[in-house]
């Protein structure tokens, strides 16, 4: 997994409450047995008219908004079913990092599994990104995970918080899998030493 330490990036606003895994990756697109190729699928319903045609009145699809890797949303986003598609799509659609004021736990918990920060701001701070995003073209964020800061070129800096064993874990690149790795060693050594017993 690549690790996350610095990021700056333009923003995209998605001006929802209650943002559901199901908006995020329809359930028409999880036969895929890859973790790549949701991007192109990333809030289908919204980008798209009936027809498959992009659908300009949707924000992110704005020229503007091109290109982005910062998402901007509002409260309990990556609510109802568990899928780890909806993140697997965030990030193959580009998004590295995410910003709301509270997540479903299970989406938050999946991102970072996948090379995602979700960030928690207040509802103010929030607020505030989605009007700098709409007053300023090509909008972007420095996002220092290291140092835990949200910064613009405008004067803005917001301190955010983060569980440290998560922000471990975007730092290093590392799954649970990965996690795992890390005691490699440890674990060969206990092997050996259960066979070498089993075996006496």
């Amino acid at each position: 997994m690549e690790a996350f330490t610095t990021l700056k990036g333009i923003v995209a606003p998605v001006d929802r409450v209650n943002v559901d895994t199901d908006a995020i990756i329809p359930k028409q697109f999880l036969k895929r047995i890859e973790r790549t190729g949701f991007g192109q699928f990333l809030f289908y319903e919204w980008r798209f008219d009936e027809a498959g045609n992009i659908n300009p009145e949707f924000e992110p699809n704005k020229p503007r908004y091109a290109g982005a890797s910062v998402l901007i949303s509002r409260a309990n986003f990556g609510c109802g079913s568990s899928r780890e598609h909806a993140p697997w799509a965030i990030m193959d659609y580009g998004f590295r990092c995410v910003i709301a004021p509270s997540y479903a736990d299970i989406f938050y918990n999946n991102c970072f599994k996948n090379g995602i920060l979700p960030i928690k701001l207040s509802e103010e701070q929030v607020e505030d990104l989605f009007q700098r995003t709409a007053k300023n073209d090509n909008y972007q964020l420095n996002v220092d995970l290291d140092a835990k800061t949200v910064t613009d070129d405008y004067g803005l800096h917001i301190d955010f918080d983060l569980d440290e064993h998560r922000r471990q874990f975007l730092l290093q690149g590392l799954d649970d899998i990965g996690l795992t790795l890390q005691h490699e060693s440890e674990i060969l050594a206990y092997e050996q030493k259960r066979a070498a017993k089993q075996g006496a």
